[in-house]
């Protein structure tokens, strides 16, 4: 079900966050849930994973993240503010130390020129450290996008565990 690279970077970052005794959620739109899917897919993930959010529409952000209305109206449901707030968000909704939060255009439709498809915003929140993120700009078809954005979320998630 899931590329090699995705099941590695899946285990390791389980396995950190296992050693530390962190308890992970996601928050997810662009995604719908492949991030939290790669993480169970590994055996033993239910010692990490306490709970993924899927908030594919604005209302699902605003309700179960708490991402404020008025941030999705003047920044748009795809930026830096939104995923923060997303990050953030799952962070205060769960018992958890660390999240990550994506937002983006998979495409094929949907794009802009200010926020082309391909266009991801990812957040991480840690307990007791600063929330980063990063745009990214990836390449390809709707699957190649989401997989990528799992790659980089997975990737921003372990550099938090490992700061």
């Amino acid at each position: 079900m899931l590329n090699d690279e995705i099941t590695k970077k899946a285990e390791q970052l389980l396995s950190a966050c296992q050693m530390a005794g962190l308890m992970v959620a996601t928050a997810e739109s662009c995604t719908g849930g492949l991030i939290a899917g790669a993480l169970t897919e590994i055996a033993g993930s239910s010692a990490v994973v306490e709970r993924g959010f899927v908030t594919y529409s604005n209302e699902a952000k605003n309700e179960l993240l708490g991402v404020p209305l008025e941030t999705i109206q003047n920044h748009g449901a795809v930026s830096r503010e939104t995923a923060i707030a997303m990050a953030e968000g799952a962070l205060a909704n769960a018992p958890v130390d660390v999240t990550v939060a994506v937002t983006g255009v998979a495409g094929p439709g949907g794009g802009s020129p200010e926020k082309p498809v391909g266009t991801v915003q990812i957040a991480s929140a840690h307990k007791g450290k600063s929330t980063v993120t990063h745009e990214f700009h990836f390449d390809g078809d709707r699957v190649s996008v989401r997989e990528q954005t799992v790659i980089a979320a997975l990737d921003m998630m372990m550099k938090q565990v490992s700061a």
